[in-house]
């Protein structure tokens, strides 16, 4: 299981938001490049940009910022945020990102996802981020009318492999994830599921990894990082080699 560190952006500069809401931002004063190499030294393989001001705006605002990640380290990053055309998607990709993260389109418009999945293939990861097990779109402020077992069934039709799954209502809450409603997800799809959402602990690691059945493959964290309620190096290991869980 994958450790993922997150790093948020909002004019450029690091920041988390409790639940997705705007007016109630955190900020830090490690920069983001600093963030990434700070997290690349602790042993991660992979880091997890989102721009929020992009989100927001329905258009990638800090693709800049996001080339100066991306030239800072030596391991992966992927991008979402505000990826809502192939244009959008094809300039994160020339500007050296791994793989693009498209969420609120894809769930609007699902030809479009078709399209994406089709010309990117594994240069895009689809996020679903969920409110009471509906996804929402447009920066978490609309909420799609569709249930998330018809949406994980539809990717699986696309030859989806893997998603992000974010659970608004704990994501950076450091209350812990939401282990019943991701085991419905899981129970849903045979799609691996990266998580995001409310860990505060190696302990919440270890509860992930327990109710994930293999259906698992990462786990995003944020605010835990930045506030040093976890240990990036320990919940690495946990995730790799952690033998206290059946």
């Amino acid at each position: 299981m994958k450790i993922i560190p997150a790093i948020d952006l909002i004019g450029g500069k690091t920041v988390r938001l409790e639940q997705g809401e705007y007016d109630r931002k955190l900020n830090y004063e490690i920069s983001p490049c600093e963030a990434a190499l700070k997290w690349e030294s602790m042993g991660a393989e992979l880091i997890h940009v989102v721009d929020l001001d992009g989100a927001k705006k329905g258009e990638p605002v800090n693709l800049s910022v996001i080339r100066q990640i991306v030239d800072a380290v030596k391991i992966p990053v992927e991008v979402g945020g505000g990826f809502r055309t192939t244009e959008f998607i094809k300039k994160a990709l020339d500007a050296g990102v791994s793989r693009v993260v498209v969420g609120s389109r894809a769930f609007e418009d699902m030809n479009f996802a078709r399209c994406v999945a089709r010309e990117f293939k594994e240069r895009v990861i689809f996020s679903m981020d969920v409110k009471g097990l509906r996804p929402s779109v447009r920066g978490w402020k609309e909420t799609v009318d569709l249930d998330v077992s018809v949406m994980l069934k539809f990717f699986a039709s696309l030859g989806v492999k893997e998603m992000i799954y974010t659970d608004i209502e704990t994501d950076g809450m450091l209350s812990g994830p939401n282990i019943d409603n991701l085991k419905r997800v899981l129970s849903e799809t045979d799609i691996k599921i990266i998580s995001a959402g409310g860990v505060k602990t190696v302990e919440d690691i270890r509860a992930l990894k327990k109710a994930s059945a293999d259906g698992i493959s990462g786990v995003i964290i944020g605010r835990a990082l930045y506030e040093g309620t976890i240990d990036l190096k320990e919940a690495i290991n946990v995730g790799k080699t952690d033998n206290s869980v059946s």
